[in-house]
């Protein structure tokens, strides 16, 4: 199906990050748009407004009327929903083009210049660095993110003039195998989603050919010395990158009074005093990769220190709710033991001296069976350790599988308690906070505005 015999879009699983960005896209070019999830959400009721008609039930007799016909009807489905799924199994049945949501940016890399963000971690923020230095930029582009980027709002930015299209390109599923990238930035590549990979061999060849997908004429910005092989294309220029080495890097760096500045040395061009709208220590690294892209595709000087500077964050992603002398609450997105340890030094960096408390809901089953230890070890950095029971998403639970193996595991020194998730706003009453930091992909984050109100009490 091309993309202009299209008249409606019909989502399966429609509340998802990801898939909403896609949603917005459709409904910004004028089509019937429509979907199913699980669960309403405060996303799923935006798009509501914004036009998209949603059900929470899954019956095929919901599904409207101008989502029937297969001739002109996409419809795209996240990896999360059941293959016996009533709705999918329709459209898979009844002769509808049925895509993943990755297969729809493979198609949209095809038409427009992609830029594209993969890695384990740091990809989310790095995409929409990216997307915010070019679209204020005389470049501009489109965008699909894999958070809410504070600036817009949203996850989608949509441009009537570039030609460009920033993606988070997701390793999950091998989603990302299915995008032909102009450009591309990898940022971590420590092994996660054992259950769809079942090796750390497997999931690194899943990059190394990830870079084969990579344009003629294009580029590859890959972090320096990571744990895998690249196989780019003839005509595909390769740059490594990280916070003091490669050929993007900072130098200069000042770290002071909540600030961060710094350098930008480039091939192209180096950019001196560049300041951090954000400024977390791990985002020294996450901008060298967003302004090398940025760079690379003609953004000038001014342009990328401007974009720095008003760069606003994304939600759940060191995402400050207080921060004073007093007490620090932020919310961040930490689901993988490198991220929690990145959180970790990030935080002690940035408030030295001052007691940190982490409270951590540990994020898949699989995850948790597979790096236990891993966690355990990252989680000691901190100064004291609350951990709640495991947040499922799509599995079933593992015999022998409880945050306990975390908890049995944390070094000895660091404070640790072990509560539910739903005594959480009962226990943050009870005490008082220097830095406190809820981690997690899970819904613990649906309880950061109340936690929030009690701290500011206090």
């Amino acid at each position: 199906m091309e993309l202009k015999d299209i008249k409606s879009v019909y989502f399966v699983g429609a509340g998802g990050i990801g898939m909403s960005a896609i949603a917005r896209y459709f409904i910004n070019k004028g089509l019937v748009v429509a979907g199913y999830d699980k669960t309403p959400s405060d996303l799923t009721h935006q798009l509501e407004k914004e036009g998209m008609l949603i059900h929470y039930e899954e019956n095929i007799e919901e599904i409207p009327h101008a989502c029937k016909d297969p001739k002109s009807t996409l419809v795209i489905y996240t990896p999360a929903i059941p293959a016996d799924h009533k709705e999918l199994r329709f459209f898979q049945e009844g002769g509808f083009e049925v895509q993943k949501r990755a297969q729809v940016l493979g198609i949209l890399t095809r038409t427009h210049k992609g830029l594209c963000f993969a890695g384990t971690h740091g990809k989310t923020t790095t995409s929409t660095m990216c997307a915010h230095i070019m679209h204020q930029s005389h470049v501009d582009c489109n965008a699909f993110l894999g958070g809410i980027s504070k600036n817009y709002g949203t996850n989608y930015i949509l441009s009537d003039k570039s030609d460009y299209v920033v993606i988070e390109a997701d390793e999950f599923d091998r989603s990302f195998h299915w995008l032909r990238p102009w450009m591309s930035a990898i940022t971590a590549t420590d092994p996660d989603h054992l259950d769809i990979y079942g090796t750390k061999e497997a999931y690194l060849e899943s990059f190394r050919h990830y870079t084969e997908l990579i344009q003629e004429g294009g580029a590859l910005i890959l972090h320096k010395n990571l744990e895998m092989k690249q196989n780019v294309q003839e005509g595909v220029k390769v740059y490594e990158y990280s916070r003091e080495e490669g050929d993007f890097h900072a130098e200069n760096i000042k770290i002071e009074n909540g600030e961060i500045t710094f350098d930008f040395v480039s091939p192209i061009e180096t950019i001196k005093d560049i300041e951090l709208g954000q400024p977390i220590p791990i985002n020294i690294e996450n901008s060298i990769a967003a302004m090398a892209m940025a760079q690379l595709n003609g953004c000038t000087a001014e342009e990328i220190k401007y974009g720095m500077k008003t760069y606003g964050g994304v939600d759940r992603r060191f995402d400050f709710k207080i921060k004073n002398s007093k007490h620090v609450f932020l919310s961040d997105y930490g689901h993988h033991p490198k991220e929690v340890l990145q959180s970790a030094k990030s935080l002690k960096e940035l408030f030295k001296g001052r007691k940190i408390t982490a409270i951590f809901q540990p994020h898949l089953f699989t995850r948790t069976r597979d790096f236990y230890q891993e966690f355990a070890d990252a989680l000691s950095n901190f100064d004291e350790v609350i951990l709640t029971e495991i947040y499922p998403a799509r599995e079933q639970p593992i015999p022998g599988v409880t945050s306990q193996l975390i908890y049995d595991n944390l070094k000895e020194g660091v404070e640790k308690q072990m509560i539910q998730k739903d005594d959480v706003l009962d226990f943050v009453k009870g005490r008082d906070f220097d830095v406190l930091v809820v981690l997690g992909a899970g819904n613990l984050d649906n309880y950061v505005p109340q936690i929030a109100k009690i701290i500011e009490t206090k």
